[in-house]
């Protein structure tokens, strides 16, 4: 008989050591699936999609798993919430068989302390710092536990999706819960790295902001405008043809005939001096048969783009058709200026200039901070040069942020300030600023 008490002591311990020995593997399984969590959606999916090319299976299975987001983050938190309330229960039990009524109070605050250390805060904290090395190990358990819950994870979405639906929201089904707009994370990484660690230099973000922006900016803010184009009339006398092309900066000139807007060609300087050789060989070494050259049979022809194509579309319609030059007309039909190929290269790589090119900076820097600029360079030259930030949405040269901003035409020696900048109208020709000088208010 003395036996008995002492049986069901040695039950009752060994019980007890099953029931820590549970909740002990119960707090383990919360913290992979924490851990788990904060990998899946911290790894740098650029990183993994290198790694697959290389031929890495976890990382094909980890993209795999985050292409679904909704799914896997749904699976994750079913795991992680039956581990948690199980361990709480199993410890909510044996508290009470230890301490009775009161062991309800223990078992919350010290599974509460646990859950938050050792199953959230340490295990988030370490797949954080090591969020490859922990998705690619995590990706094959993580990648079952999907398969399993699977069917329960869709019937809590459609729950979900329908408790919504009541307060009138809708979710995309297409959503997906660990991409953001990739063109803006990729902009804000570059400015994280630039501003922040100084990892990439100024230069390298320009460029490489400059090629994300490429989508979002239109042919008309980079144009060449058509006051500036040099043309020629086709009707001109062959020789007055050839002295201008050969005293031109520029190789492709477009020609025009009874006025203007009228364009009938672009002419190309080794194809006028391949013409003009021809004809002298075949005159034996004469300049008589220039005369008779018909400017127009040599010529291209003209190739026009809407004023609102992207530089996007339009780098790809270069590459595409292998041209370098097209001529840029607005919604009617009237001539805006022209692009080339060099004017995106440009907004890419900055200013490419070669022994032909005129200097045409247009921005002088004062030796009191200030810095007299014309009114026809543009607002993104200003912000990619001197690091500002004007705004370029509802104006591209910086006179026409002016105007703007002023809802006039300014007369010259008036005085702004907006945007943190002071901008004094230095001249004014007619009804155009084209020169100013502009002085940052604070350290930009």
């Amino acid at each position: 008989m003395a036996t008995e008490p002492l049986n069901a002591a040695v039950e009752t311990s060994g019980g007890s050591i099953w029931t820590f020995s549970a909740i002990f593997g119960l707090l383990l399984l919360s913290a992979f699936f924490s851990g788990s969590e904060t990998a899946l959606t911290a790894v740098s999916r650029a990183k993994l999609r290198r790694m697959a090319d290389q031929g890495s299976k976890a990382a094909r299975r980890v993209i795999g798993l985050t292409d679904d987001g909704e799914t896997l983050i749904g699976a994750i938190l079913i795991g992680n919430n039956v581990v948690n309330i199980l361990a709480t229960s199993l410890a909510t039990s044996l508290a009470l068989s230890i301490f009775g009524d009161s062991g309800v109070a223990i078992a919350t605050l010290v599974m509460t302390v646990l859950v938050m250390i050792f199953a959230e805060v340490l295990p988030k904290t370490y797949a954080f710092a090591n969020s490859e090395k922990a998705s690619l190990l995590a990706s094959r358990p993580i990648a079952l536990l999907v398969r399993l819950f699977y069917p329960i994870v869709i019937a809590v979405q459609f729950i979900v999706r329908g408790a919504l639906s009541l307060f009138g929201l809708k979710l995309d089904k297409d959503a997906h819960v660990l991409s953001h707009e990739a063109h803006d994370e990729i902009r804000g990484a570059i400015d994280l790295h630039h501003y922040e660690s100084g990892g990439v230099e100024k230069s390298d973000r320009d460029r490489l902001v400059g090629a994300l922006d490429l989508g979002d900016r239109e042919v008309s803010e980079v144009m060449m405008h058509r006051r500036n184009i040099m043309m020629l009339n086709a009707d001109s006398p062959p020789q007055e043809l050839i002295e201008a092309v050969l005293e031109s900066a520029y190789t492709r000139i477009p020609l025009w005939r009874d006025e203007q807007e009228n364009i009938v060609g672009v002419i190309h300087a080794k194809d006028l001096l391949r013409a003009v050789d021809k004809l002298i060989r075949r005159d034996g070494g004469g300049l008589e048969g220039v005369d008779n050259l018909d400017i127009l049979k040599i010529a291209m022809e003209p190739w026009f783009v809407p004023d609102t194509t992207s530089l996007s579309d339009q780098l790809r319609e270069f590459l595409s058709k292998k041209s370098h030059f097209a001529l840029v007309v607005d919604e009617y039909g009237a001539l805006q200026g022209l692009i080339t190929l060099e004017d995106i290269i440009e907004e890419i790589v900055g200013e490419i200039e070669d022994e032909h090119d005129i200097q045409t900076d247009g921005v002088t820097r004062e030796s009191d901070g200030a810095f007299l600029a014309d009114g026809t360079v543009t607002i993104r030259d200003l912000n990619r040069y001197f690091d500002w930030n004007l705004p370029d949405e509802e104006a591209t040269t910086i006179a026409g942020l002016v105007i703007h901003e002023a809802q006039a035409i300014p007369a010259q020696g008036q005085s702004f300030v907006f945007h943190d900048f002071r901008f004094d109208i230095v001249t004014r020709v007619r009804n155009q600023i084209t020169q100013l000088r502009i002085r940052p208010l604070k350290r930009a």
